[in-house]
């Protein structure tokens, strides 16, 4: 692989071995969420890219995006109403406060489940678990998590999705824990769970999973936070190499050869970046910038290599851009915003509509409670609601039970 290039404030430069200073995580770890789902994608691995957008110099406020590109969404704050424009979302399903308090990231399964991964982070006293949605609604617990053999720690559960075999892999992010987190592989027979074990190790903050037929796309929402802007990244694994052997990470993971894209995240409040992960019908990536609350495009020649990583969408409306999902039926892109509680829509010409939006709730009738995921099954839209307090965010308070929203697109 040829050497590694990263952003600074003075344009491209080498990234050398004494440049990667890793940043206590512990401050940082605030808003760690996505998922992936299974779509086309390309075909070789090459070199990390970084984004081809100029970087404000730190003094300087960022530039307003294209007009084409600012939606009509609510903006953060107190909200004192609602334009009828908006969806409205309805409830889907109450959890089980016995297991879950946090959920998080969604994948689908082929006979039509929905599993959820609950790291259950407002309340650690309670293991972390994946929970099952049927059919009909009914939640089911579908496995209880081991703990970190290396941390000790519970495990992190955070994104999942669904290999083309019908394994599982799922991000274990260990907080505060520097190159602790890992994706673990969960083997599958007759649609229940028999194994589970490490498939990557040495990530800061493994958040994202996305497979399609040959790759398995990883997002680190962190990998340098002591520069600025701050640093995250997508890496690329074949899955016919997870097969027989644990991948481990380069020590510096701006050269680990699976490294395909940089993203810089100039966000002072919390410098976490790369998130969300979806594929559209053409095989272009898609990334989440969580608190730029911006959305890249990854682009790739016939060969694979990347050709272009940019800023696709952003808007005055979208605060944060977390979990993501193409909708292949509607061809347009669906972006769960935990500071604005909202969902929006991104069509591929990178014009953002906000969908739906509500005021600080506890969620019991449906309206969102700081959602962090979207996943489409049929003609729903299904919204994961974290309800984690954080600043910045409209929710303030943690009020079980944690809830499912769902919003009809027809």
């Amino acid at each position: 692989m040829n050497d590694s290039f990263y952003r600074s404030d003075s344009g491209y430069r080498r990234a050398g071995s004494d440049f990667l200073v890793m940043a206590p995580l512990t401050f940082f770890l605030a808003l760690l969420m996505g998922c992936g789902k299974t779509s086309p994608g390309p075909t070789s691995l090459e070199g990390p890219a970084a984004i081809k957008t100029p970087s404000p110099p730190e003094s300087a406020p960022q530039p307003k995006p294209p007009a084409e590109h600012v939606g009509e969404g609510i903006k953060t704050g107190e909200i004192e109403s609602l334009p009828a424009s908006l969806k409205k979302p309805r409830l889907l399903v109450t959890l089980p406060e016995a297991l879950c308090n946090t959920p998080d990231a969604m994948c689908l399964l082929p006979d039509g489940n929905v599993l959820l991964s609950v790291p259950n982070f407002n309340d650690t006293s309670q293991r972390p678990v994946i929970m099952k949605i049927t059919p009909d609604n009914q939640a089911e617990l579908f496995l209880e998590l081991p703990d970190n053999p290396t941390t000790g720690k519970p495990f992190g559960p955070m994104g999942i999705c669904v290999a083309p075999n019908g394994d599982l892999f799922l991000a274990d992010n260990q907080r505060d824990e520097k190159r602790k987190s890992r994706v673990c592989r969960i083997k599958m027979a007759n649609g229940l769970p028999v194994e589970i074990g490490p498939a990557i190790e040495g990530f800061n903050i493994a958040n994202a999973v996305l497979c399609d037929q040959e790759y398995l796309y990883v997002t680190d929402t962190q990998i340098d936070a002591e520069r600025y802007p701050a640093l995250s990244g997508v890496f690329r694994f074949r899955l016919k190499d997870l097969e027989d052997a644990v991948i481990v990470l380069a020590e510096e993971l701006l050269h680990d050869p699976h490294l395909i894209a940089v993203l810089e995240t100039f966000d002072k409040t919390a410098p976490l970046g790369a998130d969300g992960l979806c594929l559209d019908h053409q095989g272009n990536l898609y990334v989440g910038n969580v608190y730029d609350g911006t959305v890249h495009r990854i682009r790739f020649d016939q060969d694979g290599n990347v050709v272009a990583n940019e800023i696709f969408a952003r808007s005055e409306s979208m605060k944060s851009a977390d979990g993501l999902f193409f909708d292949s039926k509607r061809q347009v892109i669906y972006v769960a915003d935990p500071r604005a509680n909202a969902v929006h829509v991104v069509h591929l010409d990178g014009r953002v509509v906000t969908l739906a939006q509500n005021g600080d709730t506890d969620g019991m009738d449906g309206s969102l409670d700081m959602p962090v995921e979207v996943l489409v099954r049929g003609n729903e839209l299904i919204v994961s609601n974290m309800d984690w307090p954080l600043a910045g965010c409209i929710n303030s308070t943690f009020d079980p039970p944690a809830t499912l929203s769902v919003i009809d697109l027809e």
